[in-house]
């Protein structure tokens, strides 16, 4: 699997196996009177079938022995979890530790203001921020992106004057998966990155659907360049403020400088270790948000009320509207029982075994974060759960487990097992090389010297080949710097560990006749460099 690509089903992941339950119940009958055969009025929304009598109440109930349960399980470092009823919080606990590094120190307890990293949860977090100034008439999801960002270009010159705000929150502008996400890597900044998709080779536009964390980067930041403002100034003054979300915040100095703050943990050997730092600033709208459970539910609780919070209507419902239904086909049914999954602006969507709308989005960091959360707004009812370590699709679990109990009273899948199968393959390295040993019969390479200097290459930008204490040294992008180890002949290798790698990733490093090519960064086949 590609290194971006082990990331790209995240956002299916929970959507799709959250819909697949058992079918059987007997639909219930509607109690609200049919209209007459000469209204034109649609009849009012009626559920397939009745929820279980204190549905909300008994689910909330076993949520302390589910978490622990799941803790117990996966061996996780902490988690929170949150759940809005009735638009208030009913339910807010924090489980495990923040570091657990730390696990003798006090105030080490995760608890319900621990801030946690959001990762992809902050899409459809800046999908409502962008939705209430749509209902200001400051923006529309019909804005194209040159209109407020001129220098912006895709490959395609017909696409880049049509493709809009909405197109990139929907991941519809036709970008490859995970387009750009090893430039970040490699430390580009937010504008470096924007400008080098126009290099990349387009799908088809609006037909197609690629999960993009700098395309809808793209979209939030022409909105915020369209208000005069930050990306991160814009979010907060327009949702976060209002909300009284006064722990969440897009900057990433913001979560670092927090006290009460969840540190991320990579799993290795089988364990957990708080051993990198995520600061995914250069892509903040899309994946840099940190927020508390506490804060979060009074977000969930305003979705669930059609944009209104505390009375006041601060995001105009036909301006959220779009972004909670399907605008584009995320997952096409393989037969034809099976649901398809769908996304709007920044939010998964789908049905359940119910027959209810299901609102998601799950977040990951490699490095150490996993989040979801989940709407069922014909049960009036949400939950969110937020952890600080690597992807196993706990959060997904627990909060799959919390819709199951609420739409039928009991637990129906197996859950647990069905998200640690769909995402065991995300731990895994990648690389043709990947757990080879040195051929027997390696060739030798040659003179050092003879491999040195600039290789040139316009998306990546300059490699530099170098000979240092005996050996090369690669040096690509603002921070990539990469020992290089003989192989075979012209052939090298080096070790790649970052959000897109896990442990244990290899490249592979082959010179030829003036050239390089990069294993690791020959996606889209631009891993070559020219001398």
């Amino acid at each position: 699997m590609k290194p971006r690509a082990r990331v790209a089903a995240l956002a299916l992941t929970a959507a799709l196996l959250a819909g697949c339950g058992t079918e059987g119940a007997e639909p219930a009958a509607s109690s609200t009177p049919a209209p007459s055969p000469a209204s034109d009025v649609p009849p009012p929304l009626v559920p397939a079938m009745p929820l279980p009598e204190n549905a909300v109440a008994d689910a909330v109930a076993k949520l302390d022995g589910l978490a622990e349960d799941l803790m117990s399980k996966s061996g996780i470092p902490g988690m929170a979890v949150a759940v809005v009823h009735g638009g208030k919080a009913v339910y807010a606990k924090g489980f495990g530790v923040r570091n657990n590094t730390m696990s003798d120190e006090p105030h080490n307890e995760v608890d319900a203001d621990t801030v946690f990293q959001l990762a992809s949860l902050s899409k459809p977090l800046s999908a409502t921020a962008v939705a209430a100034l749509v209902g200001q008439n400051q923006v529309s999801w019909d804005t194209p992106i040159v209109s407020r960002l001129p220098w912006f270009a895709l490959s395609d010159p017909a696409v880049t004057q049509m493709v809009t705000v909405g197109d990139m929150f929907s991941h519809r502008s036709g970008l490859p998966d995970h387009a750009g996400d090893q430039l970040e890597d490699l430390g580009y900044d937010r504008r470096q990155v924007l400008e080098r998709l126009r290099q990349l080779p387009l799908d088809q536009f609006r037909t197609s659907y690629a999960y993009t964390n700098f395309g809808l980067t793209a979209g939030a930041e022409a909105v915020a360049t369209g208000a005069g403002k930050s990306w991160e100034d814009l979010a907060a003054d327009t949702l976060l403020r209002p909300l009284g979300m006064g722990a969440t915040s897009y900057r990433f100095s913001d979560y670092e400088s927090r006290r009460d703050r969840a540190v991320g943990h990579i799993r290795i050997d089988g364990g957990y270790q708080p051993r990198f730092v995520r600061d995914a600033q250069a892509q903040s709208p899309a994946g840099g948000a940190s927020s508390s459970v506490n804060d979060m539910t009074r977000w969930m609780a305003m979705v669930l009320a059609d944009g209104r919070h505390d009375g006041n209507q601060l995001i105009d419902p036909t301006a959220l509207l779009p972004a909670i239904t399907p605008q584009v086909t995320s997952s096409r049914g393989s037969e034809p029982a099976m649901r398809s999954g769908f996304y709007g602006y920044g939010f998964n969507v789908g049905t359940t075994s119910a027959a209810r709308t299901q609102l998601s989005h799950s977040g990951a960091f490699e490095l150490g974060a996993a989040t979801n959360v989940l709407f069922l707004p014909s049960a009036d009812v949400a939950i969110v759960a937020l952890t600080n370590a690597t992807p196993t699709g706990i959060p997904e679990t627990l909060t799959a487990q919390f819709a199951d109990l609420v739409q039928f009273g009991e637990i129906r899948q197996d859950w647990y097992a069905l998200y640690a199968k769909a995402f065991e393959d995300m731990d895994k390295p990648v690389g043709s090389l990947v757990g080879q040993q040195r051929p027997a019969n390696a060739q030798a390479h040659g003179p050092l010297a003879a491999y040195t200097g600039v290789y040139r290459n316009d998306y990546w930008g300059p490699a530099t080949v170098t000979e240092r204490d005996g050996h090369l040294e690669l040096a690509l992008g603002p921070r990539g710097v990469f020992k290089l180890q003989p192989w075979d002949g012209n052939v090298f290798t080096f070790p790649v560990s970052s959000e897109n790698a896990p442990p244990g990733t290899v490249s592979a490093a082959t010179f030829d006749a003036g050239s390089l090519t990069l294993e690791y960064f020959d996606d889209e086949g631009k891993g070559v460099f020219t001398r």
